[in-house]
């Protein structure tokens, strides 16, 4: 196969044009051009190509062999501008394309899920990569545009990142089945002073320890903090041993664990924010897509009951 042919797109429109008409008046008339420049144009495609692609007559134009089998692969070469103009579009208007959501405990466990679901219903044809991060490590990854979207405690205050509520999660604690406070309605902070605190370790889970000591110093003491985990399973775990108690965002009920007690946290401040963030410097099309969505589905300040 020859790498050095050089003719354009306008040769080959005027190639289609007589092959589909065999007439080489009727073809310049349709594409608004002269004979004599339709004529050039087939003359200089058929040297480039180095084949007769028609035989003419004084009364009649036919394609040759070689040309019938020029206009098959001609006729592709359209189709595919034609897709690959369309799918430009699309891209460029955000209904396909990729996009990289990270998340935390808190969101992959509560309200994230929806959100992604009903991302999808309306554009199943965006990639959507999912990228587990503490919050704390999002903050670096979105001003460095390593991900478009981040769902993560709130509130943030960071230069060139812009944020929007998602859920407004009541705070619960977490306890053994055998705990004495395990049946109450609810719990005062003040009341969890005595008690032994399993809390996410500092590497991954340093927003959250940040807020627990926020609600314990507010009531008057400083956590007793006697073990670590480092995923959600393995706080649930240890309390369920009875190692200790912790607190946790209201999305635990979801998973309907049968060996831990989940009561609510008595106040309207002992709350847990997710935010979505962005950066300010960069949008691709599609992750502004997600962003409209994620507006207009949850609205700031909500609850998530």
């Amino acid at each position: 196969m020859g790498n050095n042919v050089r003719f354009d797109l306008r040769q080959i429109k005027a190639f289609i044009a007589v092959a589909e008409a065999l007439h080489f008046k009727k073809a310049a008339e349709a594409l608004f051009i002269t004979q004599p420049a339709l004529s050039r144009l087939i003359k200089g495609l058929e040297e480039e190509v180095g084949a007769h692609l028609l035989a003419r007559t004084t009364r009649q134009v036919n394609l040759t062999e070689s040309g019938r089998l020029f206009l098959e692969e001609c006729r592709q070469v359209f189709l595919h501008i034609d897709r690959g103009v369309y799918l430009a579009r699309r891209a460029a208007a955000g209904d396909i394309g990729h996009i990289t959501v990270a998340y935390n405990d808190f969101s992959i466990n509560g309200v994230l899920p929806r959100i992604l679901e009903r991302f999808k219903e309306c554009h199943p044809e965006v990639g959507i990569e999912l990228v587990y991060m503490p919050s704390h490590e999002q903050h670096k990854a979105l001003r460095d545009l390593l991900i478009d979207i981040g769902f993560l405690i709130g509130p943030l205050a960071v230069e060139g990142i812009e944020t929007h509520r998602v859920v407004y999660e009541r705070t619960t604690v977490i306890l053994p089945v055998r705990h004495p406070l395990a049946h109450r309605s609810s719990i005062r902070a003040a009341e969890l002073a005595d008690e032994k605190f399993i809390l996410g370790s500092e590497s991954g889970w340093s927003e959250y320890r940040a807020y627990v000591l926020k609600v314990c110093l507010r009531a008057g003491f400083t956590p007793n903090v006697i073990q670590e985990a480092t995923t959600s399973n393995g706080i649930f775990g240890l309390v369920a041993a009875n190692m200790g108690i912790s607190l946790y965002s209201d999305c635990v009920k979801k998973f309907q664990r049968e060996d831990i007690a989940v009561v609510p946290l008595e106040g309207e401040s002992t709350a847990i924010e997710t935010v979505a963030a962005w950066s300010k410097s960069y949008e691709s099309p599609s992750a502004r897509l997600f962003k409209e969505l994620l507006k207009s589905e949850m609205t700031p300040g909500d609850w998530q009951d």
